[in-house]
């Protein structure tokens, strides 16, 4: 983890200056942090209620590589490339589903759960040695409070040893363990993928840009600490304050936590009754990204407290989208080629300090 500077040097009197603009601009840039960002962190991908099951599956994509995650008959969740090791082709097309077996639709090979070869028909009789070691290629997977992350780099630090003390903090909330995934959304955001990180990582722009956060918050006591590759912002709500019909007076969770870990990963706990939220932040390209927002409650058929819980998320995050893209259009602009930084934006620091260290800069 890198050594922050202060944000502030008080002798001068002078502000630091944030990362130049052409990191939110530059196609080059983008490509490097494919392969330098998110090709070596953990990314989250699932949930272990997708896969409560011998042979439950769900496919997704990290840093460009095609993966396959599913739970084997010795009930033991693992994670693949999801390529055939017989000419590269993509193995499973579906999205999730159910499978004894795994089998390509080029040459059907066919794989167990566990990714050991099953059936080879184009190498019979003597040529059946030849493949016999030819399994489905594992990535590093594990499973933090029932979230399911995998790494492409090999030598990356276990996911707990990663993060610090950040799922000791989560086990703190109980219901956690009886939350399901219940349903995912995406949204293309014309915008740099850390412009949204930025503007998650500090509240500066609450007072101006979410009314209804603040009035359900305590902002007098709003307090954003940075730890170990993440950083928490935390605070509880006002009194009698109510989010639609729900008195958060008598909430199950009376404050609101918001997390986030490097690189692309945003988990927040509303006020309300039991729940969590992800959001990540996937880089399409330099100046696009694909927000995916997923919800976890304990039942799929959602209470009105649930649903105005939602709803108050959902309003606050597209107020957060219409910010980053007008930000996208200055960072294009040659007005100005970097920014400052308040003394209230040390998350921000921290997170642009990693960036410059992940690309060696």
């Amino acid at each position: 983890m890198a050594t922050y500077n202060p944000v502030i040097n008080k002798a001068e009197k002078t502000f630091e200056r944030s990362l130049t603009y052409d990191l939110y601009t530059d196609p080059k840039v983008y490509q490097q942090e494919i392969n330098d960002v998110f090709a070596k962190s953990w990314q989250l991908v699932g949930h272990v209620s997708q896969v409560e099951k011998a042979g439950q599956f769900f496919t997704c994509e990290v840093a460009g590589e095609p993966i396959l995650v599913t739970r084997g008959k010795d009930d033991v969740v693992r994670a693949f490339y999801n390529v055939c090791p017989h000419r590269a082709t993509k193995l499973e097309k579906a999205e999730a589903g159910t499978k004894k077996i795994f089998a390509c639709g080029y040459h059907g090979w066919t794989f167990h759960l566990d990714g050991q070869l099953n059936k080879a028909p184009n190498f019979s009789g003597e040529d059946a040695h030849c493949v016999s070691d030819r399994c489905l290629r594992s990535v590093r997977m594990e499973i933090g409070e029932g979230l399911i992350f995998v790494n492409l780099d090999d030598n990356a630090v276990p996911l707990a040893e990663a993060y610090g003390d950040f799922f000791d903090r989560l086990a703190k909330f109980p219901f956690l363990g009886e939350l399901k995934r219940i349903n995912q959304k995406t949204r293309v955001i014309k915008a740099n993928w850390k412009a949204f990180i930025d503007n998650y990582l500090e509240c500066d722009h609450c007072h101006v840009a979410h009314p209804s956060f603040i009035a359900t918050l305590d902002m007098k006591n709003y307090q954003i600490v940075t730890c170990q590759n993440y950083s928490v912002q935390a605070s509880v709500v006002k009194p009698d304050r109510k989010m639609g019909t729900t008195d958060l007076n008598e909430a199950e969770f009376q404050g609101g936590e918001f997390y986030w870990l490097w690189p692309n990963l945003m988990v927040t706990i509303y006020p309300g009754p039991a729940n969590m939220a992800t959001i990540q932040m996937v880089p399409i390209d330099h100046e696009t990204t694909l927000g995916v927002y997923t919800y976890y409650f304990r039942d799929e058929n959602l209470s009105q407290e649930e649903q105005d819980l939602v709803t108050f998320a959902e309003q606050v995050r597209a107020e957060d989208v219409e910010l980053v893209e007008l930000e996208q259009i200055g960072f294009r602009s040659r007005a100005f080629n970097q920014g400052v930084y308040s003394s209230s934006e040390k998350a921000i620091v921290q997170f642009h300090e990693m960036v410059l260290e992940a690309l060696g800069r």
